[in-house]
């Protein structure tokens, strides 16, 4: 089978790693343009990139694959790589750029898409982390074939995997990467032998991860405390959790539930074991911080700068 790959971050390169390892022919990699990337915003391939090319992978970066649109000329190229491609399948995971009927459509087996999540719930850009943001007890893989609308077309394979208790979205994203890599190889293979099902979407259930924004990182400590270590963790590694004391922004990447009460952002207690901080309900103990331009640290080498002290307040994120 050829079979014709569209994805940009690592979660698509493993996936791509599999398909390869697996021996299905590729003829056409899509991935993003270069980006600029770290302190020197020098530009910096995708990890799809740089698979494929140490591979030998062929590559196209279009910038847009609408034909009528600004970057028409991008998508008119790609459509030909696409052609002179003939895959059988595209298959496309955390690519970026909306995909056209025609793309789906000139495939002859169309579009599998590896989504992270159980679909009907969580549809949409970032369902990594909002499922731990939602306290999700579960999420996983669905493989899907895709149609024009946002991730609604048909269920092909589905398998679950338990969010646990101190998964950040780092850590839930490389098993589901994993999952999905694992998954899609299977799907293609039963797709081989005429053995994969199609199953629509309930109607029912169905909830949209919207895009992760920087502007959601400031802390709001007047929420439950059991809600703000969630969000924690679904925005680890990206964008962060953020307060400040006074005047001093510090990232919170790392808490446990304590048992304390008091006025929201009310500092409660220090000592090696972490930060213990009043919320609208309950108390957080902070146990893995970072001051601006420094490193993340566990909460005993953190106080050995310069240590908040009991009464002292962190500053809610503002209306």
């Amino acid at each position: 089978m050829r079979v014709a790959f569209a994805g940009t971050p690592e979660f698509a390169r493993v996936a791509l790693e599999r398909l390869h390892a697996a021996g299905f022919t590729i003829p056409l990699v899509l991935t993003q343009p270069d980006r600029p990337a770290g302190r020197g915003m020098k530009l910096q391939a995708s990890a799809v990139k740089q698979f494929a090319q140490a591979h030998g992978l062929p590559l196209s970066q279009p910038r847009s694959l609408r034909l009528d649109g600004r970057f028409a000329e991008d998508a008119a190229a790609a459509r030909q790589a696409l052609l002179d491609a003939r895959p059988d399948v595209l298959v496309v995971a955390a690519y970026g750029l909306i995909l056209p009927a025609w793309v789906l459509d000139l495939p002859p087996r169309g579009g599998l898409n590896i989504h992270a999540s159980l679909l009907p719930r969580w549809r949409g850009a970032a369902p990594i982390q909002r499922a731990i943001e939602a306290g999700d007890a579960s999420t996983g893989i669905t493989i899907m074939q895709m149609d024009v609308g946002l991730d609604t077309g048909d269920m092909l394979l589905v398998e679950s995997l338990t969010i646990g208790a101190e998964d950040t979205s780092a850590s839930l994203h490389d098993r589901l990467a994993l999952l999905g890599g694992r998954l899609i190889v299977e799907a293609l293979e039963l797709a081989a032998c005429g053995g994969l099902p199609r199953t629509p979407q309930p109607a029912e259930g169905v909830t949209y991860a919207h895009k992760i924004e920087k502007a959601e990182a400031p802390i709001d400590w007047r929420r439950p405390a059991a809600e703000i270590e969630r969000r924690l963790r679904a925005f680890d590694p990206f964008p962060g959790a953020t307060t400040n004391l006074a005047g001093e922004p510090i990232k919170c990447w790392r808490a446990t539930l304590g048992t304390g009460s008091g006025e929201p952002g009310e500092i409660l207690a220090v000592g090696p074991a972490g930060i213990e901080v009043a919320c609208g309900g309950g108390s957080l103990r902070l146990t893995e911080l970072q001051r601006a331009g420094g490193k993340r640290q566990p909460a005993a080498v953190f106080l050995q700068g310069k240590a908040p002290l009991p009464g002292m307040h962190l500053e809610s994120a503002p209306d």
